[in-house]
């Protein structure tokens, strides 16, 4: 994972989960579910999902592997991790 990772999340986006503080909880475990083994080795030293992973999910999301993730799909995203977690308990 390099630093591109970092900025592929937009301020638009991170400000959209900081406004539902109901999702705060399924987004750290997010994070941590999609960040490679051993993240906290490598610089940024954050769980961060893998580059490769994030240009796959651009690309299948809106057909451009370099297009940045929407705030209300990420919202979307948490939502719907958060109750398909509900549902598997």
């Amino acid at each position: 994972m390099n630093d591109a990772a970092v900025g592929r999340l937009p301020l638009s986006a991170v400000s959209a989960v900081l406004r539902a503080p109901s999702l705060w909880p399924t987004a750290i475990r997010q994070m941590f579910r999609l960040a490679p083994d051993g993240w906290w080795r490598r610089a940024p030293f954050l769980p961060l999902p893998d580059e490769r992973y994030l240009a796959f999910r651009m690309q299948t999301q809106y057909g451009d592997a370099s297009h940045r993730p929407e705030p209300d799909d990420v919202i979307a995203y948490l939502r719907w991790c958060r109750d398909w977690n509900r549902t598997r308990s």
